[in-house]
């Protein structure tokens, strides 16, 4: 697993979900995984009612990736698909840094992504005793680097404002019946990090793309996929 990574949730409507679903599909994860440090790209769309609430995940390489030359050239020159996209994402949070702790192995297409209100630390056996639990798979202790996260570039402006947090908690299982089952047992421990665990959504896996999946010129071509109705 990834010794850092940067956690991005955003709102689209109804309307706009299929090209926000072509733009990270067709482009925009393509440009970010051909970065330098960039290593894969998850995406998962939270289980809420009349809500379409996206995470991606961004394993990267290591936490400085998130100030790497290549990654702020990005960023501050967004493809004209994402400057008709951004100005759209709603309840924007984006936040990056280390990997303080692993327990688990592999991916779950089920996730429980829970943002903390502090910085956590010191909660190695908790994540154990989460994997422990039938059918989840790993769980993974991360620390925001908020310097490096609240960096201002072009695409930033572009939002008008991005929601923050000191970390993040993610488990990830192969049924959504074993993340609320997780939740249930651990709850006192888990509030104990600064979370809020009543009726937190549970995510599904819809896209992912590892580096070794590009092809050749793949970066370069990414432009010409079609860019969606306007």
């Amino acid at each position: 697993m990834a010794n850092a990574m940067l956690a991005i949730w955003s709102d689209v409507t109804p309307e706009q979900e299929t090209d926000y679903l072509h733009w990270l599909t067709r482009e925009h994860t393509t440009e970010r995984v051909s970065i330098p440090g960039f290593e894969a790209a998850r995406v998962f769309r939270a289980a809420l009612p009349e809500v379409c609430r996206y995470l991606i995940l961004y394993d990267l390489a290591q936490p400085q990736v998130l100030t790497s030359p290549a990654y702020l050239a990005r960023l501050n020159a967004p493809t004209p698909w994402s400057q008709r996209i951004m100005p759209r994402l709603r309840n924007f949070a984006r936040g990056g840094g280390p990997v303080r702790a692993i327990r688990g192995i592999g991916s779950g297409a089920h996730l429980l992504p829970l943002r903390l209100g502090q910085v956590p630390g010191g909660a190695e056996s908790l994540l154990e005793a989460l994997v422990a639990e039938d059918r989840v798979c790993a769980a993974r202790l991360l620390e925001v680097d908020q310097k490096g996260s609240g960096t201002p570039t072009n695409e930033k402006a572009l939002r008008g404002g991005d929601g923050s947090f000191p970390g993040l908690l993610l488990i990830e299982a192969t049924d959504p019946g074993a993340l609320r089952q997780t939740l249930s047992r651990h709850g006192q421990a888990i509030t104990a990090l600064g979370v809020e665990v009543k009726d937190p959504a549970l995510y599904t896996a819809v896209f992912a793309l590892q580096k070794s999946e590009l092809r050749d010129g793949a970066a370069d071509g990414m432009n010409e996929a079609s860019p969606g109705p306007a």
